[in-house]
């Protein structure tokens, strides 16, 4: 399974999502994209009702379609924060040195000293912990898109489609098919956390793709604090990260 080329890639696209660096109005065209969604009906393929090629926003869309497919909500302001998914790891470490110094007046432990007990940031990790650190913020950003319950069959084969052309393997086809339709599950998705630095990721990542003012994404968060064992000044904290990232 290839699930950190695929985050990393999503993380990039946020990136540049935010800075517009390419040039291309990505929040315009995922918009657009979302309406074209939410007219379309079921059994077209990869095309919409208004013609609007699917394929054509590949490799640019996969993190969008995430959060655009959810119908009524609007792609620019609070719906969507790209900063807080391309920097996920720095903006959840920074969120438990600012509660450390909240505390405490006494000077910080060392990153490597609390790296320790904390966890390793997502962008430090290797290997096959890199590997399972994605998959827990690919399952804690899919489960988190998915709390409104308004992504359809047709919208689950396009989020699909759009992450193979990120260049998914089977297996990481397959596991992305399997959680766009498996139960919502807090506990358990807070089981796959291993340390509380990916437990911050995690809840990071969830509220990066939520829009908070909704009654059941709001609701999803809240579960997902209790089950990570957040305490509500961290995830204040997280939210805070994330809002002011953008």
């Amino acid at each position: 399974m290839n699930a950190s080329k695929i985050l990393q890639q999503l993380m990039q696209q946020a990136s540049g999502s935010q800075t517009g660096s390419s040039g291309v109005d990505v929040k315009g065209m995922l918009s657009g994209l979302s309406r074209q969604l939410g007219g379309a009906s079921s059994g077209q393929g990869s095309h919409s009702s208004g013609g609007l090629d699917i394929k054509s926003l590949l490799g640019g869309g996969a993190m969008g379609m995430l959060v655009g497919s959810k119908r009524g909500r609007s792609m620019g302001g609070k719906a969507l924060k790209y900063g807080a998914i391309a920097s996920v790891g720095m903006l959840a470490w920074k969120a438990w040195q600012s509660s450390q110094a909240a505390k405490s007046s006494d000077a910080p432990a060392s990153d490597a000293q609390a790296g320790a007990q904390e966890g390793e940031r997502v962008d430090a990790l290797s290997g096959e912990f890199q590997e399972r650190r994605s998959l827990e913020l690919l399952q804690a950003m899919i489960m988190a898109a998915r709390a409104d319950g308004h992504i359809d069959e047709q919208e689950q084969a396009l989020i699909t489609e759009q992450i193979d052309a990120l260049g998914a393997d089977q297996e990481m086809h397959d596991w992305v098919e399997q959680q766009l339709k498996t139960p919502l599950d807090a506990e358990a998705l807070a089981r796959e956390a291993d340390s509380p630095q990916a437990a911050r990721e995690m809840y990071l990542m969830s509220v990066a793709v939520i829009d908070d003012q909704n009654p059941m994404e709001r609701a999803w968060l809240d579960q997902l604090a209790g089950a990570l064992n957040l305490s509500k000044e961290m995830t204040m904290e997280l939210e805070r990260q994330a809002e002011q990232a953008g």
